[in-house]
């Protein structure tokens, strides 16, 4: 099959490119490690409006990183940024966010004590600081450019914006069911889990950063 009449479709690496996607979007936005923080913030409101900060925080996270999907290449050219530059930084960025899931620790690249203090204080958190910047942090928007930077054609946009739309909704029903979630994992399940996905999150870091490394001394290369 021939794409733009020139490119072959690659199946095998259009499948791959597509797990990556998904993977590496839901570990950073890391819903299970949400779930104590979400209990904590809502502990006061009714089920109800429990159920309407979730739809409304996932749906805004959700609306953010299309955005900067979208977006990415015009922020690289406006800023003079190379993808290879992009694809280091990211990779450091998501290294810093596996490490601490790895400890089981909430990692502050995400959020700081303060603001999650607030987050408990204030009548509604959808949108601060639950939308932004906890599922649609730092991380995740540069996980979603470098994503979008990396796509060999425009197909593989697709599964970007899939990932997206997949991991918002396991999110929203993740959060609508914070409580059962908490009550029959308990932490330890939880840490467990937030562990092997931090194990996983580092290992796709270190290719972003070896990815990026790799396009960078070809591209001087060049030049030179």
């Amino acid at each position: 099959m021939v794409l733009n009449g020139s490119m072959d479709f690659d199946l095998k690496d259009f499948l791959v490119f597509s797990s990556m996607a998904f993977s590496t979007i839901f570990f950073v936005v890391d819903p299970i490690g949400l779930v104590p923080i979400f209990i904590s913030m809502t502990q006061s409101d009714s089920p109800e409006k429990r159920i309407s900060i979730a739809k409304r925080a996932t749906a805004a996270a959700g609306i953010i990183l299309v955005v900067f999907a979208i977006c990415g290449k015009l922020i690289f050219s406006a800023f003079g940024i190379t993808l290879a530059s992009f694809k280091i930084a990211g990779g450091v960025l998501l290294w810093f966010i596996a490490l601490d899931m790895v400890r089981a620790k909430q990692t502050r690249v995400k959020t700081t004590p303060e603001e999650e203090q607030e987050g408990i204080e204030k009548e509604d958190v959808a949108l601060i600081p639950l939308a932004l910047p906890m599922l649609s942090g730092p991380g995740s928007i540069s996980t979603v450019m470098v994503l979008m930077g990396q796509a060999k054609d425009w197909l593989y946009f697709i599964p970007v914006f899939i990932s997206i739309f997949l991991t918002c909704l396991i999110t929203y029903f993740m959060l609508r069911g914070a409580q059962y979630i908490l009550k029959y994992l308990r932490q330890t399940g939880l840490k467990i889990i937030i562990r092997i996905m931090g194990m996983i999150l580092a290992a796709i870091a270190v290719q972003f950063i070896i990815n990026g490394i790799y396009d960078a001394v070809k591209m001087y290369s060049l030049v030179i």
